[in-house]
């Protein structure tokens, strides 16, 4: 028996192996998809910093020939404006996450617990929401009618549940939580809120974590809310604020009666359009780029499960 576990570990073992020519070539193969990702970012901020002179002479590249702030600095006159529009964002964001994944994941704990009777039909409830929307007129009318317009929770409550998620976290945790070891929790005493917040969130970190970032990501790239709701100037999203300023310059642009006039000229120099579109493109990439790292360990871990049986 154990003669043959050690063969059974060696035919693995040579299955596995990696030869130095092939480990080169994956090195290389897999850090030229590295550059692909980061270079159009390069690119990005190589464009935001350089001067329209200088992009007219000799178009795009990765080194800047002239430095020029101007774009920066057109975007920070506004004054309070941004500031207050990045606080705006950032508290949306980590609000709408902990609410989310926190309804979520107690919605996905139900559904995927086999002593609750009905979960079949309160999985087909959200199921339904997934294949038909009731549209933006009738959840526009529920939101005028709950009085959340120009309010900071139309920005956190909109979309902080979705139908998909649930689906992914009860999957997640019926394939990775034993039954056996809830069971036993609760044959030991432990209620469903001590079976809940003791085992199944620590164990489904991974797509409780994926789950967040997919809620945050969303969070922080929404400006149609802000467009569709928001009215007081302290409550307007960063996206909303730059996706304005964006179309104020292509309006004055496009029209000449508008850039012929002092004002028009005086903006349209100030704020260079290529230059400014690539500023706002990192002003509103980069924090987002700085939390992913904080959740790839998850996702890592979130793809390895259930990749080996024992």
């Amino acid at each position: 028996m154990a003669k043959e576990k050690e063969v059974v570990d060696n035919s693995f073992a040579k299955i596995n192996r990696v030869r130095p020519v092939t480990n080169v070539i994956f090195t290389v193969i897999l850090s030229l998809l590295a550059l692909t990702t980061v270079l159009p970012m390069v690119l990005v901020f190589t464009i935001s910093i350089s001067t329209s002179q200088s992009l007219k002479d000799a178009g795009y590249s990765l080194f800047p020939t002239e430095v020029s702030f101007t774009a920066y600095e057109s975007l920070f006159k506004t004054g309070s404006q941004l500031l207050d529009s990045y606080i705006v964002t950032i508290v949306v964001t980590i609000i709408s996450t902990i609410l989310g994944v926190t309804m979520m994941a107690m919605y996905a704990y139900v559904l995927s617990n086999k002593r609750f009777t009905p979960r079949r039909v309160y999985t087909f409830i959200p199921f339904v929401t997934m294949l038909f929307s009731g549209g933006l007129v009738p959840s526009y009318m529920v939101n005028v009618k709950l009085g959340l317009p120009n309010t900071i929770w139309i920005l956190i409550l909109t979309g902080i549940v979705g139908a998909f998620n649930i689906i992914i976290l009860r999957t997640f945790i019926t394939s990775t939580i034993p039954e056996e070891m809830m069971d036993a929790a609760q044959i030991d005493g432990a209620s469903e809120f001590t079976v809940f917040f003791k085992i199944v969130l620590p164990l489904a970190k991974a797509g409780l974590a994926t789950i967040g970032l997919f809620i945050m990501v969303g969070k922080w790239n929404d400006w149609f809310t802000g467009f569709l709701y928001i009215e007081n100037p302290k409550l307007i999203p960063l996206q909303t604020m730059l996706s304005r300023i964006q179309k104020q310059i292509d309006f004055i642009k496009n029209n000449a009666n508008v850039a012929n006039t002092p004002d028009g000229m005086a903006l349209l120099k100030s704020m260079p359009t290529e230059q400014t579109r690539m500023a706002i493109l990192m002003l509103t990439t980069l924090p987002i780029l700085c939390v992913y790292p904080f959740f790839q360990r998850y996702f890592i871990q979130g793809l390895t499960i259930g990749s080996v049986k024992g």
